[in-house]
């Protein structure tokens, strides 16, 4: 935009006469009009340059505003979108929190309702040691009767029949019945119980009785056994005159050789006697468990069978025989000593009927009665 400013000159005075053509002559035609034009057009094109580098400005910065403004819009929906992820990140905190909240009180009430548990547990356990400390079962002090009567007979049985086989036995089934026994205060009777069996099988009561059975036969077969002088006569009639004599002198002096032992001075029909008194205190001492006395009676009985009875009878040296294999057995230990299971039994049951006695009125209906209200 060009401003221009108007033009001062006014009219000059008419010249004088005279001077009118040297004036004329002189001056130059005025040229202030053209220059007047050529400068505003200067400062238009100027101006116009100036308005140009404006508008370019202009346009430049609105371009650049416009990629701002882009980028700003940009930033505005990433904005929109954060602000999106950051409302549903808290509607999901809120929801965690509810559920956070929601697992607290279910784990609150679990522990609780998990203490009244514990707690009715231990009640009811203490309910129960108190009742078992108080009284047996009929069921359980039926079986412990069994169990005592059992252990009586086998410690009776063994005592006045040396029955290791039926005693042992008994121990069998007395520790059957302990074992079906509830109440665990008895376990130490089956120990106790279980030591009495294996000091039974120890002294292998098969074996005794085989022992027995074989003395027995023994006893009843040496009153048939031929002795060497009186069973052992020829029973044809021919004899010599030397025996014919000796048989004469034989019925008024006879002559025998001492060797120091009873059967030397005893008569020899009397050998069956004492070998078969042998043969009963071999067995008495196996009844005793005398395993010394069992080994001196055997080697006795042989003794009397080498010194007094026919040794080429086959009776006799099966008889030897049987009783070499006796000797040759391996001793079968001591008597074992039994009753400390049933000791042990009957004093168990003492403590419970002392505890019964002395033991306070149950309270169990007191003390259920807070347990059904326990959370």
């Amino acid at each position: 935009m060009t401003t221009e400013t108007p033009s001062t000159d006014t009219a000059p005075a008419p010249p004088a006469p005279a001077a009118d053509a040297a004036s004329r002559r002189t001056a130059k035609p005025p040229a202030t009009v053209p220059r007047r034009g050529g400068g505003a057009l200067a400062v238009s094109i100027l101006l116009s340059l100036a308005a140009l580098g404006a508008a370019g400005y202009t346009g430049w910065m609105v371009w650049n505003m416009r990629a701002e403004l882009g980028a700003a819009n940009g930033l505005g929906g990433q904005v929109g979108e954060l602000r999106t992820q950051v409302a549903t990140l808290t509607e999901e905190n809120a929801t965690l929190r509810r559920r956070v909240s929601d697992a607290d009180g279910v784990n609150r009430s679990a522990r609780e309702e998990m203490l009244g548990v514990s707690e009715r547990t231990k009640n009811l356990e203490d309910a129960v040691a108190n009742l078992s400390e108080r009284s047996l079962s009929g069921h359980d002090a039926m079986l412990l009767d069994e169990a005592e009567s059992l252990l009586r007979m086998a410690k009776e049985r063994f005592a006045l029949f040396g029955d290791a086989s039926g005693a042992l036995a008994a121990y069998d089934l007395a520790d059957t019945t302990l074992a079906a026994v509830n109440d665990s205060a008895f376990a130490a009777v089956r120990r106790s119980l279980g030591a009495e069996r294996e000091a039974l099988a120890s002294i292998e009561p098969t074996s005794r009785a085989n022992d027995l059975s074989t003395l027995a036969d023994l006893r009843a077969r040496i009153p048939t056994l031929p002795l060497k002088n009186a069973d052992d006569k020829p029973q044809d009639g021919e004899r010599d005159f030397w025996q014919r004599a000796g048989d004469a002198l034989g019925s008024i002096v006879k002559v025998s050789h001492d060797d120091g032992t009873p059967l030397g001075l005893a008569d020899e029909r009397i050998a069956r006697e004492l070998a078969a008194l042998d043969v009963a205190h071999a067995e008495s001492a196996v009844l005793a468990y005398d395993d010394a006395g069992r080994k001196a009676a055997l080697e006795r009985v042989d003794a009397s069978l080498a010194a007094r009875f026919d040794p080429a009878s086959p009776d006799v040296r099966d008889v030897r025989a049987r009783i070499a294999s006796l000797l040759a057995g391996k001793t079968k230990g001591p008597q074992p000593q039994l009753g400390a299971a049933l000791g042990e039994l009957r004093n168990l049951r003492s403590v419970h009927a002392l505890k019964d006695t002395t033991a306070p009125a149950p309270a169990s209906s007191a003390a259920g009665a807070p347990q059904g209200n326990t959370p």
